[in-house]
């Protein structure tokens, strides 16, 4: 009797050792997405959306702005903030967006973004607002608009539903949220934890209830440097600092994990504290402690190529970017917890100093990474 309970236990261990492999099975609803704002926002949506139904693209990731250049917000306060039909949005950019999408088979992913200047005393899009409610009802004014039962008063039209949504964009990056310290205290991890709680709670006051929300939506590296003269939070440490600030509510963590320079395969460990997909298991095992099985979305990746230039010294090969794309998009495929994997960008930026991560060269060429992109499976 004693052998045989032995070799139960022996069994039991073993399978549960195999349902804890984070290779164990492959996420069983991956979907592969695109992220260019210039072309699927601003841009002529005929063309861009007809080459994103080309390549099979199953999201595309969308920033809506809620204040700035882009914003649907107008430059005095709205009157009525929780209702999508006041006076002062003005929708017209994302509703045509949603619109193309669904017409191409595309879902859109929306990360709700940038400050309205009224809204933080004119400090900028990448400060935080100082009273979060008004974002929490611009987040349900939007949830409400994307619902997938909004009719359109001027037209009749009812708009397609949004269902995956962002709260902001790389919060650990000064670029787009500062200031990121206060002396030594991470303030802008603070921060982004009452910029994630409104837009959480914003998007779910409003709409299905299968809405789902990301977090974190991190960049790959920080220097975890307050004094230095660039200071950012580096991925674990911002998200440790997010949970202690009580950000909760959220349904996946967001991260960007791309490489840092030329040599690095999307299997090379990184240097320091950065988080790639060679070593995207210690972020996410740091999500399961402090969160739980919270789902994991890639909504940003990507590798510059050269020619024609390569301003920012990392730029790869037609070639390598076509390799990498495949191999990340196995990582990404393997593993049971990743379901989106969004690539940067679906054509080269023409300025100088343009980001070339594109499928598609600034004049139009494709690239060797369209096919590949089109077969991923």
């Amino acid at each position: 009797m004693s052998r045989r309970i032995a070799l139960l236990v022996l069994s039991l261990v073993v399978l549960t050792a195999a349902a804890l492999a984070p290779t164990a099975s492959a996420s069983p609803r991956i979907v592969k997405g695109i992220y260019d704002d210039s072309h699927l926002l601003y841009g002529n949506p005929d063309q861009s959306f007809r080459t994103i139904g080309q390549l099979g693209a199953g999201v595309v990731r969308i920033n809506l702005h809620w204040g700035g250049r882009w914003g649907v917000a107008g430059p005095s306060p709205t009157v009525r903030p929780y209702d999508p039909n006041d006076g002062q949005y003005n929708w017209e950019l994302y509703d045509r967006a949603v619109l193309y999408a669904t017409q191409h088979r595309a879902r859109v992913v929306f990360s709700i973004v940038s400050t309205p200047a009224w809204a933080n005393g004119g400090k900028g899009t990448n400060v935080a607002p100082t009273d979060m409610e008004e974002l929490r009802q611009f987040a349900a004014a939007a949830s409400q608009r994307y619902s997938g039962y909004f009719k359109r008063p001027e037209d009749g039209v009812v708009l397609p539903g949004v269902h995956q949504w962002l709260a902001w964009n790389e919060p650990n990056n000064p670029v787009f949220l500062t200031p990121q310290f206060q002396g030594t205290r991470m303030v802008g991890a603070e921060n982004y934890a009452k910029i994630c709680n409104a837009i959480v709670q914003g998007i779910k006051s409003q709409g299905p209830r299968n809405r789902q929300v990301a977090c974190g939506v991190t960049a790959p590296r920080g220097n975890n440097a307050p004094r230095s003269a660039r200071p950012s939070v580096a991925p674990v440490a911002f998200l440790r600092a997010m949970h202690r600030a009580g950000a909760r509510g959220f349904d996946a963590y967001a991260h960007h994990p791309y490489y840092n320079k030329a040599n690095e395969t999307p299997t090379t460990k990184p240097a320091g504290h950065a988080v790639t997909l060679a070593n995207i298991d210690v972020l996410i095992k740091e999500v399961t402690r402090l969160y739980g099985p919270r789902r994991i979305w890639i909504t940003e990746y990507g590798y510059q190529t050269s020619p024609p230039r390569d301003p920012w010294g990392f730029a790869v090969t037609f070639k390598q970017q076509a390799d990498y794309m495949r191999q990340a998009w196995t990582i990404a495929k393997r593993h049971p917890r990743i379901d989106m994997f969004i690539w940067f960008l679906l054509r080269d930026e023409p300025r100088i100093q343009g980001w070339q991560s594109g499928l598609i060269t600034a004049q139009g060429r494709q690239k060797p990474s369209f096919g590949v992109f089109r077969a991923l499976r």
